[in-house]
């Protein structure tokens, strides 16, 4: 068995399933749980970020680029919460430089997907970007969704990714009618640190043709304090 712990909770459109995403704890490895839990599953074994799980991973053979973390589970058992002090250690051991970097792919100006047929290193990364370079706002768009803005360590700029962290979700779902983001962007130039789980879809294809796996920030996570209506690691 391994011993992991959850580094991302992400949504979907629906509420019945998350996404998850995880480190073990012994060999760096990323791992991505197959099939999607059930809500009522993660409450049952108490999943959000800085969960402490051990549990059996076996990952898909045949796993298509870039998701190749995609691992079947089983048998899994909350053994508890990580330290502060553990989380913030493993989001240091995963750490890229840059977007590009970490998915050894170089993004143009302005691109926001890895298309069809390239390939990449990974699905996910963890990135640390300056509190001044992160910005949260609304959607104009949709009323309660939330869009990241963001410049890497490159000095690359990534604008309005989808947030699908599942905390910052259901805060900004809370808040949408009590201007409680302005609140959130205040706290997080307060910070010393942000650390951001940048992850790929699956493969959409938009509007105007682009095809490939979008960019999306899968966990936002500030040292040394966090709100605790969105966090509860330490």
């Amino acid at each position: 068995m391994r011993k992991v712990i959850i580094t991302d909770l992400t949504r979907f459109s629906t509420a019945e399933r998350v996404c998850t995403a995880a480190v073990d704890m012994n060999t760096g490895e990323c791992i991505r749980p197959i099939p999607y839990l059930l809500s009522s599953r993660c409450a049952e074994l108490n999943i959000q970020p800085g969960s402490i799980l051990k549990g059996d991973f076996d990952f898909k053979k045949d796993a298509e680029n870039p998701h190749i973390e995609d691992a079947f589970h089983k048998n899994l058992q909350f053994l508890g919460p990580s330290t502060t002090e553990g989380f913030k250690g493993v989001l240091d051991n995963t750490l890229s430089e840059s977007v590009s970097a970490g998915f050894g792919i170089k993004f143009a100006e302005g691109q926001k997907h890895i298309p069809v047929g390239e390939v990449a290193t990974c699905s996910i990364i963890t990135i640390k970007v300056a509190p001044e370079n992160f910005q949260i706002i609304e959607d104009q768009y949709k009323a309660g969704k939330i869009k990241a803005s963001f410049t890497d360590n490159n000095g690359d700029s990534y604008r309005f990714l989808s947030i699908t962290d599942r905390g910052f979700y259901d805060y900004a779902m809370s808040h949408q009618n009590d201007d409680k983001l302005a609140d959130l962007q205040a706290f997080i130039l307060n910070q010393d640190e942000i650390y951001l789980r940048v992850g790929v879809g699956r493969v959409y294809e938009s509007n105007d043709g682009r095809n490939g796996y979008w960019l999306q920030v899968n966990g936002i996570y500030t040292f040394p304090d966090f709100l605790e209506e969105i966090r509860s690691y330490g």
